[in-house]
This record gives C-alpha cells, structure tokens and sequence, in this order.
C-alpha cells in the first residue's frame, strides 16, 4: 500500500546524517531537530504554533484537554473514521456524539451536525478523510452561530490547502481552532516511527498545551497544569525534517496517480471514483491541492467487493477496506442513543468502499496493473 522504501532511497543520505547527527548530539529529547521541526513546520502550514507530540492519538485528546473540555460536554464527529477519532472523547469522559458523513466526500455531513447539536454541545471534529478537506466554511459557520470549539482531525491531509468561499486560502489544519496531526510511517508525512503534533494560531491555547505534553510542567518541577508525557523524539523530527520540503511533491505525485487511476476507470458502471476536490468536481483540479490521496478509495456496486480484496490479494496487490465497521456499531462505542437510519450513508460504505495503493513511487506499469486487474473483476 505504500513503498517507504523506494521513497527512502531518494532521502536516505539526510535522513542517514540527520539520525547520525542527533545520536552523536545525545540529544534524544526535545532537542534542536525538534524545535527546528516545529518552526519550519509552522512556516509551511502558516500557522502560529505547532506542538510536536508522540502521537496523533495524543495529539487529538491533547487539543481537547487544553480546551477545558469537561466531562459529560457532547463532541459531535463522523461515524465513518478511524476509532482514534472517538477514543479520546471517550476516554477523556467526554460524550461522544457520531453522525453520518457526505455520500460523496465521504467527509461529515453539514446537515448532520445541525441536527445533532444540543445545548450539552462543545466542540465539532471533522475529520479530513483520505485527504480530503471537510466543509470548513460551514463547519466555521456552525461553530460561530453556536459558540462551539472546531478541532480539526488532519492526520490524513497534511499539505492539503482549503479555499474559502471568499476565496482566501489556508492549509488544512490552520483554519478551525486547534487541530492534531499523525506522523504515522504511512501518512503523507510520515516519520520512521510513532509522531504528531498541535496546530492552533491561539497563543494561551498554545501555551497551555505546552504544558500538557510534558507532564504539565513549564518550569522543570512545577506542574501548573494536568499533563501527559507525549514528546516528539529527536529522531522522529530528524526524518520528518528531512522530509518536509518534498512534501508538496509528495502529495504531487499522489494526485497523478489518482488522475491516472480515475482516467483509467471512466466508464466502468460498477466503479465510482473518489471525488477530487473541496468543489465537488469529478476531476481532480489543478489550481488547488485540497485533496492530497492519503487514500485513493473506490466504491464498488452490484460486484463482490470482499470477494474483489481477496483477488486482489491473490494476484499480490495490496489494499485497504476502510472502514469495515461503522463506529457506532463498534462493540467499545455502542449506543442506546443511536438509531441505524441516522447512518444510512455509513452503513452503505463499509458495504462497497476498497482503497487501492497510493504513495509516492506509483509508476505506470503498477497503475495499469492494478486497474485492469479491478476491471477485468467487476465486469466480468
């Protein structure tokens, strides 16, 4: 699904002496690969701070502790995302409160979150699925009518731009009022291990979640707030520096492949390919990058598609079902509250979605590979 190590080879004399360095240095924690990871970060996405973490997860339930968010507040997110996204409402005693997502961005549905608001209500999650920007204008909307927090879930769509309807543009992760990311290995900017990071332009926020990451400590020994150890290791931001200035390209590279993809299935009934930008195009435009293809996913009608991951697999291509299970059918998020026809769109997708590789070394031979293979199933 993704060739890390073809993409190492075209890193590998930085990455090698940007970890030699850092052993050499001892300087394992917090060190200067990190806090010059955070600024060139910071640059890139033009946002004020960023908050280097041990992991995306963390980073998520981190933007929320540093919100004061209390135990009981309702967090309204999309069903049809990975856990990590609801685990830490939960595990922080929050309500988590799950509604359906957009039948063809796959991203939460604007409709859905209005109906789902309730005075107990605080905080809005979108989650940038498969790299993809949710409706950031009328998530913002929503938010500002209701004085709700909008923690923006960009593990997915690192380097994704969002045009506003005034035509302003921002990066995703720069334009609700904190947001998380994961360095996960196989996210469009990855690192050789575990790593995330906090994005917010709110300098007390920032100050506050500074504290939370390192045990609540500002002053070594002075606790000031309740904290968590969840660090950046100076290895990790080594290879992340290492890799952020070809980031564009990297997401370049991805949104030609699924232009090679899409072109390749035109006209196959049993196919719907992935939309391509924030404007609902069938094409994936060219003067914006609001999908960056963390995730190239199919949704296949009237064929088989468990039957189609298992040939798939038979004839060595690998692929992804994500997600196979709605969250609110998930054994740990269960729900008296929720009713099955609040999910009609989520409770189709697991049903026909299949994510086909997608990473930077995709070359043609590969692409016209896969796509026969696909087609030759489905139309047969």
């Amino acid at each position: 699904m993704v060739d890390l190590k073809g993409q190492y080879e075209y890193i590998k004399d930085r990455v090698n002496a940007s970890v030699l360095d850092v052993i050499e240095s001892t300087a394992f924690i917090n060190g200067p690969e990190v806090h010059q990871f955070q600024k060139e970060l910071e640059t890139y996405l033009g946002v004020k701070h960023v908050i280097p973490c041990a992991n995306g997860t963390d980073a998520l339930q981190i933007a929320m502790m540093g919100l004061g968010l209390k135990p009981g507040d309702e967090v309204i997110t999309a069903d049809f995302t990975f856990a990590a996204t609801v685990e830490v409402i939960a595990l922080l005693g929050l309500t988590p409160v799950l509604v359906d997502v957009d039948p063809v961005d796959f991203n939460i549905d604007i409709a859905a979150i209005k109906r789902a608001i309730t005075p107990k209500t605080k905080a809005i999650v979108p989650v940038h699925l498969f790299g993809l920007v949710a409706n950031m204008d009328a998530i913002m909307d929503i938010a500002k009518e209701h004085n709700l927090y909008v923690i923006e879930d960009n593990a997915q769509a690192i380097g994704a731009t969002y045009t506003s309807k005034d035509g302003s543009k921002k990066m995703a992760g720069a334009i609700g009022h904190v947001a998380s990311t994961s360095f996960f290995p196989s996210k469009n900017l990855g690192c050789y291990g575990d790593g995330g990071a906090i994005f917010t332009n709110n300098d007390d926020l920032a100050h506050t979640i500074r504290g939370i990451v390192n045990h609540g400590m500002y002053e070594r020994y002075h606790h000031d707030v309740v904290g968590v150890n969840s660090r950046l290791d100076s290895i990790q931001a080594a290879v992340l520096r290492a890799k952020l200035p070809n980031l564009d390209d990297y997401n370049k590279a991805r949104q030609q492949a699924a232009r090679k993809y899409t072109k390749a299935f035109e006209g196959i009934a049993n196919i719907i390919t992935p939309i391509g930008c924030c404007a609902n195009e069938g094409v994936i435009c060219d003067d914006c990058d609001c999908h960056v293809f963390h995730q190239y996913t199919l949704r296949i009608l009237n064929a088989d598609r468990d039957a189609l991951v298992k040939h798939l697999n038979e004839q060595g291509i690998p692929c992804g079902v994500y997600y196979p299970i709605p969250l609110h059918l998930q054994k740990a998020y269960k729900d008296d509250r929720y009713i099955e026809t609040d999910f009609v769109v989520t409770n189709q997708l697991v049903k026909e979605v299949i994510s086909l590789p997608m990473h930077t070394e995709l070359d043609d031979e590969q692409i016209d590979f896969i796509t026969t293979t696909v087609i030759n199933f489905v139309t047969q």
